[in-house]
């Protein structure tokens, strides 16, 4: 038998193995036994070798969850929060995480502690978010540790206290909690509250950064644009950039603009800058928008053409960027006083 001809059997015993966990788990499911009723659900939830179907996935979670399976009922409450395959139902979820927190569940716990610090479907409390979190986190939950550094950094119902916040963010970061690390790298970056690290902060980045994580990569990119804590390099800058904007990050994007806006380690380029802000302002970015506004309104790259500069400008201020609001007012009263005067 030559080696793709093994292959091929592989793939084959494989597929019928597949095949016959589908059968075997469907068949629990519909003798009404609730962890095969909860893995059928997150197969539909998944689209696991069948179309993804919400509606089929929250059926069976509700039917796992009513035998008091925790899992579904977590997992029935995140559809309840983001409305998939079931009405929007905040109140809903609370209930739900509540039932899996009845029963020891760390998760439910975070989940219903988040719900009390946002206030959605319960009133805000954020001494039972914090009640809630701890006791998820002493169970080893890492989104509730990194819940706990959130609460302190954002002082919801305790002092703020960037220092233990960092202290939360590291625990968490050991658990593998990804987002963790960027805001302890951050906090360490800007020393507020804690003292300013950057090799630490840096170090913080990097550990996502080589793993493709593009914010990571963002962050590595702008420590060397400015120089905080390593020697500034714009090649540099521009690589780590360049990683993230090749996965379609709008902040990497608009990076890239900027790049070949100021030629920071490359020739000044507006054409490849406004290439890549349009990239970004296709995605909303606010920032990108409001520097296309820019060349548009001093015709960098570009002709002159206000109408348009005025365009993008509108697009920015309505997400609340400042230079976008303050460029377009500016324009507006200079439209506004070439208009004759009528007594």
């Amino acid at each position: 038998m030559s080696k793709i001809e093994e292959l091929l059997k592989q793939q084959q015993e494989i597929t019928a193995a597949i095949q016959a966990e589908y059968a075997r788990s469907k068949a629990e499911a519909d003798k009404g036994e609730a962890q095969a009723q909860y893995e059928w659900g997150v197969i539909h939830y998944k689209g696991q070798g069948v179309p993804q179907n919400f509606a089929e996935a929250a059926r069976c979670f509700k039917l796992a969850a009513a035998q008091g399976n925790a899992s579904a009922q977590i997992d029935l409450g995140a559809m309840c929060e983001q409305a998939q395959g079931v009405a929007k139902d905040a109140a809903e979820a609370v209930r739900l995480y509540q039932l899996a927190a009845d029963q020891g569940h760390a998760v439910g716990h975070c989940r219903l502690g988040l719900m009390y610090e946002s206030g959605q479907g319960v009133k805000q409390d954020y001494q039972e978010a914090i009640r809630h979190f701890k006791w998820a986190a002493q169970h080893g939950d890492a989104n509730a540790h990194f819940a706990m550094g959130s609460v302190y950094e954002n002082h919801h119902g305790v002092e703020q206290d960037n220092a233990e916040a960092v202290r939360w963010y590291k625990l968490a970061a050991g658990l593998g909690h990804e987002d963790a690390l960027i805001r302890m790298g951050l906090l360490l970056e800007q020393g507020h509250g804690v003292r300013q690290d950057y090799a630490e902060a840096m170090r913080c980045f990097m550990l996502l950064a080589t793993k493709g994580h593009a914010p990571a990569q963002i962050q590595v990119g702008t420590m060397y644009d400015q120089g905080l804590g390593v020697k500034q390099d714009y090649l540099q800058a521009k690589r780590w950039f360049s990683l993230a904007a090749a996965q379609n990050d709008p902040v990497a994007q608009t990076k890239m603009g900027l790049i070949y806006a100021n030629g920071k380690g490359v020739p000044q380029n507006y054409a490849e800058c406004i290439r890549w802000y349009k990239l970004a302002a296709a995605q909303d970015n606010a920032a990108a928008m409001s520097n296309l506004g820019f060349m548009f309104e001093h015709g960098l790259g570009v002709d002159i053409d206000e109408a348009q500069a005025l365009q993008y400008f509108n697009k920015a201020a309505r997400k609340g960027d400042p230079n976008a609001i303050k460029n377009r007012d500016i324009i507006e009263a200079r439209i506004a006083a070439r208009q004759p005067h009528t007594p």
